[in-house]
């Protein structure tokens, strides 16, 4: 499982990630290979898609919607995962990598998986 952070989520969260596990792969938007900072989220889907990256957000309002347009044009998703910012870089590297770790294939394609940890 390859993540693609938001680029709202710090950037410290892409070493933490890699410092519990470096075989987890890892960039953030606007990193070169990913899509530019300021991406529309629609597109940053569409890339996710393309790519096989799991996205990493914190954008619980707008991204079930998004998701939800993207599900219906008959596209495909990796998965979100929305972390919880007030847990810390820490807890939620460390959570984000056990679900890379335990994840059977498929297991969150075209779904929203919520980290309130």
């Amino acid at each position: 499982m390859r993540f693609l952070l938001d680029e709202h989520i710090p950037i410290a969260y892409g070493s933490a990630i890699r410092q519990v596990d470096e075989n987890v792969g890892v960039i953030r938007i606007g990193d070169v290979g990913a899509p530019k900072l300021h991406t529309l989220d629609p597109d940053i889907l569409v890339w996710c898609e393309e790519n096989d990256y799991v996205l990493v957000t914190n954008n619980r309002q707008s991204m079930p919607t998004h998701l939800d347009d993207h599900l219906a044009k008959e596209r495909k998703s990796p998965g979100i995962f929305v972390v919880n910012l007030e847990y810390g870089i820490g807890v939620n590297a460390a959570e984000l990598v056990l679900m890379a770790r335990a994840a059977l294939p498929g297991e969150y394609e075209g779904k929203i998986s919520y980290g309130d940890c």
